[in-house]
Formats: structure tokens, C-alpha cells, sequence
């Protein structure tokens, strides 16, 4: 007999081949059966930012990180889609920064969040912050190619 493992290993194995419609299928059945993990929200989640259907994604992400208050990549997540979304007038920088301190507080040398943070605070408009944390970034990867790139801009562009 088929489990909840099966269709979520099913699901996940078919989401890092990019077959999304395919995943959320089977990840679905998996849910059915077992609703109370947060595993196969963030995979869902996943595959519907995959398809861009950002709200759902978005959905899934925050129920992944309600059953499981540790998914330091659905913090990410979360965080980027609302950095990264057009289809939104004033996207809430505010709440991505909030999640991305949670992933960074979780794991504080995870290098694409703390570029994200950058970026974030770029937006706002804070270059002394985003330098912060272009810093923290090139103290554990001194070649990060965008980091340096950001940082150059920063200090050409916004401080004189």
C-alpha cells in the first residue's frame, strides 16, 4: 500500500525535474492522508512558485512555517517572492526583512539570504544597512560575484 511518503517523495522527485502541475498533484494525495507536516506545504509551496502562482506559494509557505517554526528555506522563500513580485504596487519589504531575520537567525551564513537582506534594504533605500550585510556576505564568501557587484554600486552610486 501506498503511503504519504510515496506520493511526497513521488511529488518532490517530480518537482526538481520541473514537472510542477505533476508535484502539487501528488504532494496533494500526500496531504490527504497526512495534513499535520510541514514538509509537503513547503514542496507545494515550491512548485507554485515555480509556476508563478505567487499567492499560492506564498499560502503554502506560511502553513509550512506554522507546523514547523525551524524551515529556514520557507522564510527565504516567502521573503523573496514578495522582493521579486511585479504584479504587487508596494510590496511588503518590511515583512520580507522580518523573514529573512528568521532565516538568518536560524542560519546566520546562509549567503542568499544575507544578499537578500541586501537587496531588501537597498529598496528602502538604507545603503548603510545594505552595505551591513553585503559584509557579512563577503566575510564567508569574499569572490560572492554579486555581492561585490552591489557593493561597488552602493558605494559609487548612493555614498559619496
Amino acid at each position: 500500500m501506498q503511503d504519504y511518503k510515496y506520493f511526497l517523495d513521488n511529488g518532490i522527485f517530480d518537482f526538481q525535474n520541473g514537472k510542477y502541475n505533476d508535484a502539487i498533484a501528488k504532494i496533494n494525495k500526500s496531504l490527504e492522508m497526512k495534513k499535520d507536516w510541514a514538509i509537503p506545504y513547503f514542496y507545494r509551496g515550491a512548485c507554485f512558485h515555480g509556476l508563478e502562482e505567487y499567492d499560492e506559494a506564498m499560502l503554502d509557505y506560511t502553513k509550512a512555517i506554522s507546523l514547523d517554526g525551524n524551515m529556514t528555506d520557507a522564510y527565504y522563500n516567502r521573503a523573496k517572492i514578495s522582493l521579486s513580485r511585479k504584479d504587487i504596487q508596494n510590496p511588503d519589504i518590511k515583512k520580507a526583512i522580518s523573514d529573512l531575520e528568521k532565516a538568518l537567525s536560524l542560519d546566520p551564513k546562509f549567503q542568499d539570504a544575507l544578499y537578500a537582506m541586501a537587496a531588501a534594504f537597498k529598496k528602502l533605500g538604507d545603503y548603510h544597512k545594505t552595505l551591513e550585510y553585503i559584509e557579512k556576505l563577503l566575510t564567508i564568501e569574499p569572490e560572492h560575484v554579486y555581492a561585490r557587484a552591489l557593493k561597488k554600486l552602493i558605494l559609487q552610486k548612493y555614498i559619496i
